[in-house]
């Protein structure tokens, strides 16, 4: 069973994302190529627990974090499962292969004086076209917490200036909807006319270079870490710690937890559940304020 019919699978089948296909086939070759060198051959469909035992072995001594190596457990895990849908295997040779235990990082979210302090000090952004851009990134991802590929993608045509609404595709290709405020919105409507103006509508991409070339993953991490380095000596200072802190900040000003999921594109809510360490002091505030039981009642 080649590799190449099971990305046809995630690709046509499970509608996911080409660049989560390219994981998938970044994990997978690494494993044929380990086990071409083991046993003179790339049928990995042969596998058995020792070899994959003995894979994540290899990739342990190589340095790879344990992050990385629970992903490539989970892509193998994938994979064969497929193969047993299809009838080439009976049994799994990952299924009683255990994910890698570790710590996760405790992401720090921006405070919102931080964030305040990013569009309201004069002077940070230039008053030119990449300036405007960069505050309007800058102002998106924070008040509506899309990803940075999210970003990326957005198009003209995702834009509904009448709505005050975008429509974002997120991971596996899901569609959804988030709204914007008047002012973003009016942000939007400028930015909009001035790269139109200099670009024109040959390339559908909202954002784009000076050049008028499309965005890419480094450009946004640069452009957002020299920005919030400016008004935070946080060390983490990502585009997802945007997306991080536009969730923790609803989370404070007592949004439902449901709703957060929603705008987010979280497909279950045990994935937004990681942003409500960051309100605790929010909570135990409210519970001293209002519980009868508390020391301060």
């Amino acid at each position: 069973m080649s590799i190449q019919k099971f990305v046809d699978y995630l690709r046509l089948e499970k509608n996911y994302s080409e660049k989560t296909i390219e994981s998938y086939q970044n994990d997978l070759n690494g494993f044929v190529v380990f086990y071409l060198r083991e046993h003179s051959t790339h049928e990995i469909a042969c596998a058995d627990k020792t070899d994959i035992r003995n894979f994540l072995m290899h990739l342990s001594r190589s340095g790879l974090s344990g992050r990385s190596i629970n992903r490539k457990i989970s892509s193998l895990k994938t994979y064969y499962k497929y193969l047993i849908k299809v009838g080439e295997i009976e049994k799994s040779p990952a299924a009683m292969v255990s994910s890698l235990k570790h710590n996760n990082k405790v992401r720090i979210p921006f405070s919102e004086d931080e964030i305040l302090n990013l569009f309201k000090l004069p002077g940070i952004f230039s008053d030119d076209f990449e300036g405007n851009r960069n505050q309007m990134i800058l102002e998106l991802l924070y008040q509506t917490g899309i990803r940075r590929a999210e970003l990326i993608g957005l198009r003209l045509s995702d834009v509904d200036l009448v709505e005050k609404r975008l429509k974002v595709i997120g991971k596996r290709n899901k569609e959804r909807l988030i709204p914007i405020n008047d002012e973003l919105n009016e942000h939007l409507n400028s930015y909009i006319e001035e790269r139109n103006t200099l670009f024109g509508n040959e390339l559908d991409n909202l954002f784009l270079t000076k050049r008028g070339k499309a965005l890419y993953d480094k450009f946004v991490y640069n452009l957002v870490n020299n920005y919030l380095s400016i008004v935070s000596t946080k060390t983490n200072k990502s585009p997802h710690i945007m997306r991080h802190s536009f969730a923790t900040h609803l989370l404070n000003r007592g949004a439902n937890l449901n709703a957060i999921k929603e705008l987010l594109g979280h497909s279950s809510l045990a994935a937004t559940q990681v942003y409500t360490h960051s309100g605790i002091e929010q909570l135990k505030e409210v519970f001293n304020k209002a519980h009868p039981r508390s020391d301060k009642n």
